[in-house]
């Protein structure tokens, strides 16, 4: 595995693990160390005595209480592993691997909208020399109001496009485009950072599951108080948090 500079330390799910809770002291101090050493070599010896050596602790009613809380290597049993933090480093691994194409994705997405752009000026260009050059124009200006109409749609949907995002299914009405266009004007007038497309698939996730009404309230809330991020609006209590098993050991 590549090497890693730092892991996750979750303090509750430290302070929760009854088997830590039963070592000795000196055991959990141990322990962290033997913890470190092993994210950083993906594995530990398996013989208390190397431990021993490799901490310098030669009390074995110290190091072997700690060793029970690692897992023998599935091809040398000569090492030991310990199966969270093998689980940390591959959710390391993924969040890279997410974050790569995201990147990717972003960057294809510029490129896409800048290349509409420049052919979209060249036509402009060109109808414009045309109509210089003495060609007829079919329609008075007046009667040709789709022009505008067209020009805000293709900007909607320019500004959707820029984040590669598809509103949920309970989400796609006018009202809610609405609000959500000002709430990425709010985000460009201040200055504040561009969204990645999976900041914004997590905030319309979190926006679905509020509701169509609450979540723009929680929208205009948001610009109203000058927010970064969105939250539920505050007249509505959170519906309590549903009890999930979790993984407590370390």
């Amino acid at each position: 595995m590549t090497k890693r500079p730092a892991f996750q330390f979750y303090p509750g799910d430290w302070l929760a693990d009854m088997r830590i809770r039963m070592l000795p002291w000196a055991s959990r101090g141990l322990y962290m160390e033997l913890l470190c050493y092993c994210w950083r070599e993906d594995w530990i010896p398996a013989d208390s005595s190397a431990i021993a050596q490799l901490c310098g602790c030669h009390d074995l009613a110290i190091v072997e209480p700690c060793l029970q809380l690692f897992q023998p290597h599935p091809s040398d049993s000569s090492k030991l592993i310990h199966q969270r933090l093998v689980e940390e480093k591959l959710k390391q691994d993924q969040y890279r691997e997410e974050r790569s194409l995201s990147g990717k994705r972003g960057a294809k997405l510029r490129w896409d909208s800048g290349m509409r752009e420049n052919t979209s000026a060249v036509i402009g260009n060109s109808s414009a020399n045309g109509s210089a050059n003495g060609s007829a124009i079919n329609q008075p200006m007046a009667k040709n109001s789709s022009s505008s109409s067209t020009s805000s749609s293709t900007s909607n949907t320019s500004s959707n496009e820029e984040v590669g995002v598809e509103f949920p299914a309970n989400l796609q009405t006018a009202d809610f485009g609405a609000a959500w266009e000002s709430y990425l004007a709010y985000r460009k007038s201040s200055r504040l950072k561009s969204l990645a497309p999976a900041s914004v698939q997590a905030q319309l996730r979190n926006l679905s599951e509020m509701g169509h009404d609450e979540a723009i309230e929680a929208i205009h809330q948001s610009i109203a108080n000058g927010w970064q991020g969105i939250f539920p609006p505050k007249s509505k209590k959170p519906a309590p948090a549903k009890a999930k098993e979790v993984d407590l050991s370390w």
